[in-house]
Formats: structure tokens, C-alpha cells, sequence
């Protein structure tokens, strides 16, 4: 594990070696950012946004909590939506969880883990309201499909939050997708769970909810 002084130089290093590699790289990013990509990840420090889709600093904006949730009271999730959607004018919003996710797995299994708990509790109603669908799957699949179940959920309550409701009322063009990442491969999955408009919601929804349960048979 390098120490702190070690971190400075690597940045040192790696600063010198993209000017070198693309002079002018910094004095570009000094410019207004333009993405066109918004990312609602896990905190969890396996799964990085810009490497794991290609892109370039600038070109995705990034929020991160513990297990990908977004809650209407959580008015950091919501304010980065915000300026993604109003001041940004991103066209696409990633709601992306990953298997193996030590957030899920807590919530799936009933874990106490601290204050987290009171955080997790969000993921554990996902887990109540499908139940059903849990109950009928082999245990060691189970946290898997809740990482999955709980990214569909996740984006609906973006699509239901206040910001996009009023963007998708202006005409403004954004979508929201749902996927999953495979820390095992490195590779993203796509759930189907993409949402353009307040009238995709219902039926995206139960689609993607019925994806998941075949994919499991």
C-alpha cells in the first residue's frame, strides 16, 4: 500500500506523462465541461467510471453512494442530478451496480455493518418487494439478482424524481438506463431498463422486472 508522499508522485508522474503524450490536455479541461454521460454508481472502489466505459476526464459526471441508491430525501444524489440535467445537459444517466456488492449482500442477508444500516435499509425494501421473485431463485444467485432488481428500482426513482419529470415535460432529451457490471470480467450488462419519457416507465419496468426472473430459470 503506498503512502501519501507516494500519491503525489504518482499524480507528479502521470501529469507529466499526459502532457507529454497530448500537450494541451489540461488547458483543454479547463474549459466548460460538456459530458454527455451522467453515472450513479457504487462507492465502491473496484468499479471506476471513466475506465470501466472508455471515456476521458470531462466526458462523464459522476455520483457515487454506497450500493448505487438514489432516495428523494437525499438531496446530494439529487442535486448532482440536477446539475447534470439542467446545467450540464447530459442526454443519458447510467444507473450502474456491480455483482458483489457488499451493500446488497448486507441488505440481502439482514447484515448490521453500523450506521450504514440506516442506508441500507433502502436496498432492503427492494429485497421485500420482490420477495417472491427471491424466494424462487437458488440461494447462491440470489445477490446477484437483488444487485440487478435494485439498479431497475434505482431508475424509477431517478425517473420519478422532480428533475426529470420537469425535463422530460420541457422536451428535453435524456434517458436513463439500468446496468451491471461484472467485477469478475470487467465486462457491463445491459438490464433494459432505459426510460426516455414518463410513458416508458411502466412498461420498461416490467419488462426489465421480467428479464431478470428468466435470465434466473
Amino acid at each position: 500500500m503506498p503512502d501519501i508522499q507516494e500519491l503525489f508522485a504518482h499524480n507528479r508522474a502521470w501529469a507529466a506523462r499526459m502532457e507529454r503524450e497530448r500537450p494541451g490536455f489540461f488547458t483543454g479541461l479547463q474549459q466548460q465541461q460538456r459530458p454527455q454521460y451522467m453515472w450513479i454508481g457504487c462507492s465502491d472502489s473496484r468499479v471506476p467510471a471513466n475506465q470501466i466505459t472508455g471515456l476521458e476526464p470531462g466526458e462523464v459526471f459522476v455520483h457515487r453512494n454506497v450500493a448505487n441508491v438514489v432516495v428523494h430525501s437525499d438531496l446530494n444524489a439529487l442535486s448532482a442530478i440536477q446539475f447534470a440535467v439542467e446545467m450540464l445537459k447530459v442526454r443519458h444517466i447510467m444507473v450502474v451496480g456491480h455483482y458483489g456488492c457488499g451493500g446488497v449482500q448486507a441488505a440481502l442477508n439482514d447484515q448490521r455493518i453500523g450506521l450504514a444500516d440506516n442506508w441500507i435499509r433502502h436496498i432492503q425494501n427492494v429485497r421485500d418487494r420482490h420477495r417472491g421473485i427471491l424466494d424462487n431463485i437458488a440461494p447462491e444467485r440470489r445477490n446477484d439478482t437483488l444487485v440487478e432488481l435494485n439498479v431497475i428500482e434505482q431508475v424509477v426513482n431517478v425517473c420519478v424524481s422532480t428533475v426529470l419529470i420537469d425535463a422530460w415535460a420541457k422536451g428535453q432529451p435524456v434517458t436513463v438506463h439500468g446496468w451491471a457490471y461484472g467485477i469478475n470480467d470487467g465486462l457491463l450488462q445491459d438490464l433494459h431498463m432505459d426510460v426516455g419519457g414518463p410513458d416508458e416507465l411502466e412498461p420498461q419496468y416490467r419488462s426489465a422486472v421480467r428479464a431478470v426472473v428468466d435470465a434466473r430459470r
